[in-house]
C-alpha cells in the first residue's frame, strides 16, 4: 500500500473520527512526508528497522534536531504505525524500539516586565497609515499579554467571544477541543473597546472578532506573522505569540495569582504543565523564600 494514500486516510480519520485540530492533522501529514522523502520509502512493505533508525540518526546530526523535535518526530509517527498496525497494513511498530533523548529542563522565555510594557508602547506608537492598524493591533499584542491566548485561538476568536460587559473572553476549542473562560482585567476592556469603535466605524460585520484592515474578514495567520515581524524589527525585543504567552503566565504569577487559577486561565489539562512557571518567575520565588520562619531572625 503506497505510504501517501495511507496518510490521507490517517489525517481523515484523525480529523473526523477523532475530532483533532487541523493543525495537528496538518502537522501528522507533514511529518509523514519529510519522513517518506528522507527515507525514499513509497510503500509499507519497504519498512524496516534500519531505514527507520538512519532517519531518526541523520534528523540528529545532519537536521541538528534538538531533543524536543525528535521526540515530536517520533511520536507523531508512532501514531501513524500504529494506526497502520491496528487497519492491518502492517504487522509490527518500526519505531518502538527506538530510544528517545531525554528532554532537556529549560525555562520557558519570557519577556520582563518593562519589555512588556514597551512593546505594549511600540504597538501602539508605530506609524501606521491607517489608524484601524494602530488599535486593532494594540488589541491583538495586549491580547495575548493579558490573556495568555495561543495564536490560533486568538486568530479563532469571535466577536461574540468577548463580553466586555462581564469582562470575559469566551476561549471556544482551544488546543485539546476545550472550552475555556478567561476573566478580562479593566485595561484590556478599555483597549478592546476602543479597537471595538475603530472596527464598527468601518463598518466590519464578520463573525471574527480580529479583521483584516482591507477585507471583511478575519486576521490571517500570515498577517499576524508580518505584524510580529514589524513589531520585533520596530522595538528590538526577540519575541513570538508564544512568548508573549509565557509573558502572561510569568506576570500574573509575580502579581500573586494562585497556581491552580492560572492553570484554568491557560488552558493546561494538568497542572503539572503550569508549575513550569513557578521556576520561570524569579520575582515569586523571592516573594515566597521571604516566608522562612527564621526570616526575621
Amino acid at each position: 500500500m503506497d505510504i501517501k494514500i495511507l496518510v490521507q486516510q490517517f489525517c481523515d480519520h484523525a480529523k473526523y473520527i477523532r475530532g483533532l485540530s487541523p493543525d495537528t492533522t496538518y502537522r501528522y501529514n507533514q511529518v509523514v512526508q519529510i519522513f517518506c522523502n528522507r527515507t525514499k520509502i513509497r510503500r509499507m512493505s519497504q519498512l524496516d528497522d534500519s531505514r527507520v533508525k538512519a532517519f531518526f540518526v541523520t534528523g540528529r546530526t545532519k537536521y541538528k534536531w534538538k531533543p524536543a523535535t525528535f521526540i515530536s518526530y517520533h511520536n507523531t509517527l508512532n501514531v501513524f504505525f500504529t494506526w497502520c498496525i491496528k487497519e492491518k497494513h502492517i504487522s509490527f511498530n518500526p519505531i518502538e524500539d527506538i530510544e528517545v533523548p531525554k528532554l532537556t529542563k529549560s525555562l520557558p522565555p519570557k519577556l520582563t516586565k518593562q519589555d512588556a510594557i514597551r512593546l505594549l508602547e511600540v504597538a501602539y506608537n508605530y506609524p501606521y497609515p491607517y489608524t484601524f492598524l494602530r488599535y486593532r493591533n494594540h488589541a491583538i499584542f495586549a491580547t495575548f499579554i493579558f490573556a495568555g491566548l495561543r495564536r490560533q485561538e486568538l486568530l479563532n476568536l469571535k466577536f461574540a467571544d468577548v463580553d466586555l460587559e462581564n469582562l470575559t473572553i469566551f476561549v471556544r476549542q482551544g488546543k485539546g477541543s476545550k472550552d475555556r473562560i478567561i476573566p478580562m482585567n479593566y485595561r484590556l476592556a478599555e483597549i478592546l473597546k476602543t479597537y471595538l469603535r475603530e472596527r464598527t466605524r468601518l463598518k466590519k460585520t464578520c463573525p471574527e472578532f480580529f479583521t483584516s484592515l482591507n477585507r471583511d474578514m478575519g486576521f490571517t495567520k500570515i498577517g499576524l506573522k508580518r505584524l510580529i515581524e514589524k513589531i520585533k524589527e520596530a522595538s528590538g525585543i526577540k519575541f513570538s505569540s508564544h512568548k508573549l504567552r509565557h509573558t502572561f503566565a510569568t506576570l500574573m504569577l509575580e502579581g500573586g495569582c494562585d497556581i491552580y487559577s492560572l492553570s484554568r486561565m491557560m488552558g493546561h489539562s494538568d497542572i503539572k504543565t503550569t508549575t513550569i512557571y513557578l521556576s520561570a518567575s524569579a520575582e515569586h520565588l523571592r516573594g515566597q523564600i521571604i516566608k522562612h520562619p527564621l526570616n526575621n531572625m
